[in-house]
């Protein structure tokens, strides 16, 4: 498995913690985000991942930035991106069934560091549901 991960500075320290999860699960980790404190704007770190992920070079992107919702905005401007932004594990596991959600989003100054890495847990180890939910994540992108 391989998965892109983006963050602006708000979510550096949320994002070398999940790396580092990442990759004691042996995932390879492609790392488009900022490694510093210094302000800097989301959507240059998230665009690539949301790139990545549409292009199919990546199983799934995790983007962090302060609230989440700048970076899931961002991310979700990809026709083929569905990024959730997700504050607890259910949301996590519903976006997952659910939604076929190829994107994380977490909001690193809203939820704890262990929280977001049980989130990562989530996601990574629930599966789509299809059924009756994948005839509606077909008429989500404006083509």
């Amino acid at each position: 498995m391989k998965i892109a991960i983006g963050n602006d500075h708000a979510g550096t320290d949320y994002k070398l913690a999940v790396i580092g999860l990442l990759r004691s699960m042996d995932i390879e980790v492609v790392n488009f985000g900022t490694d510093g404190s210094d302000s800097v704007d989301y959507p240059d770190f998230v665009h690539p991942v949301a790139q990545e992920v549409e292009d199919g070079n990546v199983d799934y992107g995790i983007i962090i930035c302060g609230s989440g919702n700048g970076a899931s905005m961002t991310a979700n401007k990809h026709q083929k991106v569905r990024a959730a932004l997700c504050w607890n594990k259910e949301i996590v596991e519903l976006a997952r069934e659910h939604n076929n959600a190829n994107v994380l989003s977490l909001p690193a100054r809203y939820i704890a560091l262990q929280q977001a890495l049980e989130m990562v847990e989530v996601f990574l180890k629930t599966p789509f549901a299809g059924g009756r939910h994948e005839r509606r994540i077909e008429k989500i992108p404006c083509i």
